[in-house]
């Protein structure tokens, strides 16, 4: 049966949603035309999943808790102790197994208003995993952390509008993912060397995707028929670009100003 249900979902891999290499305005204006291409294809193909429609989110799809079992099959997953997970719907099913399988959770909230939350799994009830994986849950069961109490991670798992097969992502515009991991990568919580997954449908996988200097390269795009490994070509931002953050985005995210008063105090990895 399971084999089946890979077979079924594989009828999409030939549903190609084209990228231009071409001369291009911006990489702002080819991302949006990606992001919009998948997600018209995942309404008119009907792989979308609440919350509907997808355009502008990090879009849920049929099949991600298939996605999400292939992921904990990886070592990358096995080896790890504490996983970042991003906080949307498609990685909910992620987010349950990491607890099920023992893992602690990091977990950004949304925006990053309210900065990253740890939920350990021996400190909540098996029972409550499930509701624990949601962002309602993840507020009750998991507790903020200021940055300096936060673990090591080894192993990020983030969502994807589209991702191109040399492991470039494209999210929904707001670069959250990208401040995530800037934020986490100056605190020395992982380094180059630490895997990034990503699960999406095998639709969202495109040949190619332009890509700036903050953008996250995956080590591995899990789709619910298939797991590509990238070779890795690309290089990570290794922290937060201080030049594009504006008084603005620190007053929305409050993490920063913790952030820039750890380094300029010289605590935590900056000791």
């Amino acid at each position: 049966m399971a084999f089946m249900r890979d077979m079924e979902m594989s009828k999409f891999n030939s549903h190609k949603v084209p990228t231009s290499q071409g001369l291009r305005e911006s990489y702002k204006s080819e991302k949006e035309s990606i992001r919009t291409k998948i997600w018209k294809a995942m309404e008119d193909l009907g792989i979308s999943r609440f919350p509907r429609p997808v355009f502008g989110r990090i879009p849920n799809f049929v099949g991600s808790e298939r996605a999400a079992e292939r992921l904990v099959r990886q070592p990358e997953f096995r080896d790890a102790e504490t996983v970042k997970v991003n906080p949307d719907s498609p990685q909910a099913m992620v987010r349950r197994l990491a607890l099920l399988n023992g893992k602690t959770l990091v977990v950004p909230a949304p925006r990053l208003k309210r900065g990253f939350m740890l939920l350990d799994p021996k400190k909540i009830p098996s029972r409550f995993y499930a509701k624990a994986s949601t962002i309602k849950g993840a507020f009750k069961y998991g507790e903020i952390r200021p940055l300096d109490k936060l673990p090591k991670v080894d192993l990020v798992v983030t969502g994807s509008v589209a991702v191109s097969i040399d492991g470039v992502r494209i999210g929904k515009g707001g670069g959250y993912s990208e401040l995530e991991y800037a934020i986490l990568r100056e605190l020395s919580l992982i380094d180059e060397e630490t895997p990034i997954f990503t699960t999406v449908h095998d639709v969202q996988v495109v040949e190619w995707a332009p890509l700036e200097p903050y953008d996250l390269v995956v080590d591995a795009i899990i789709t619910p028929s298939r797991v590509i490994r990238v070779e890795k070509v690309h290089s990570r931002p290794i922290g937060v670009l201080w030049e594009k953050v504006s008084e603005d985005m620190i007053r929305a995210m409050p993490i920063l100003s913790e952030l820039r008063a750890l380094k300029s105090e010289g605590r935590g990895p900056f000791a």
